[in-house]
């Protein structure tokens, strides 16, 4: 298993700091004026192209902020394996841009040919551990760069599964030398839909070393008579800037936290404003450790 991942030939930019997930409608708004924000996330698959405006945007925009590539089509679970044409485009992206973090999700999303466009849930067991290391060490390879694994919210869950999700990351980072983005939102909705231990899991997850969890994520929820929707469509539910509090207690205050917005997206203001109170909390947090030592 690879346990160290190559060096690349030149620097990478470190995140740190508050950062929005970049989405077309706040094209105009960024290249107008640079917002109050520490850097940029996008999704790889939206510039996957040879050229078109959407990469021109983002490669202009790079040159002002750091950015962070996030796949969500990779399927890192999917039996069939990867699709070999859609590394190559992701490692040209890679190279193109120079990240500062590349990640995808702890799921499967295809079955032979077909695609779902969806991040489902594996079983989390010994054989699909052993599955997601094989991929990521080879993913690791290739991109010659660390990659982050995103926890995933979940509708479901397998009665075969032998560990938590948590206990699933934490022997995933301990064989592949990955590290973890870890999603505060995700983790509340699971814990509503599924009744896991949201505290738990962050507590968890505090015993891999120092600097693993390289990324957090927090965005709205749709709530719903059945269970809680993940949906990146509202402003930051208060349980979850809670949980995001109780994180920065646990795992730090340097890791760089993203607010998430995807549909319903509204003026970049309301995101510029959960940036605010992310960066408050986390002020907070500092404090209070400041205050305990």
């Amino acid at each position: 298993m690879l346990t160290q991942p190559s060096e690349r030939s030149h620097p990478q930019l470190v995140l740190s700091g508050t950062g929005v997930g970049l989405r077309t409608p706040h094209y105009a708004d960024f290249l107008a004026q640079t917002p109050a924000v520490d850097w940029i996330e996008v999704h790889a698959e939206n510039y996957f192209g040879d050229g078109g405006y959407d990469l021109f945007v983002l490669q202009q925009l790079r040159q002002q902020l750091p950015v962070s590539v996030h796949g969500v089509g990779l399927g890192l679970g999917s039996a069939q394996g990867f699709r070999q044409e859609h590394l190559l485009k992701l490692k040209r992206l890679v190279d193109r841009i120079e990240p500062a973090l590349v990640s995808e999700h702890l799921c499967w999303g295809a079955v032979a040919s077909r695609h779902m466009n969806d991040l489902l849930p594996l079983p989390l067991t010994p054989s699909a551990l052993d599955l997601v290391c094989d991929r990521v060490d080879a993913l690791q390879h290739m991109l010659h760069r660390q990659i982050l694994i995103e926890n995933v919210s979940t509708y479901v869950r397998f009665e075969q599964d032998a560990m938590s999700e948590a206990d699933f990351l934490h022997a995933l980072v301990t064989r592949t030398g990955c590290g973890v983005l870890l999603d505060i939102n995700n983790l509340y909705v699971n814990q509503v839909n599924h009744g896991e231990d949201a505290l738990a899991a962050l507590q968890r997850l505090a015993t891999l070393p120092a600097g693993t969890v390289g990324e957090f994520h927090l965005a709205g929820y749709l709530e719903t008579p059945e269970c809680l929707v993940d949906n990146h469509g509202s402003r930051v539910s208060a349980p979850v800037w809670q949980l995001y509090s109780d994180a920065c207690a646990l795992l730090g205050t340097q890791i760089p936290v993203l607010i998430e917005w995807d549909t319903d997206i509204p003026p970049l203001s309301v995101l510029l404003g959960e940036v605010e109170t992310a960066r408050r909390l986390r002020m907070l947090a500092d404090e209070q450790m400041l205050a305990i030592a």
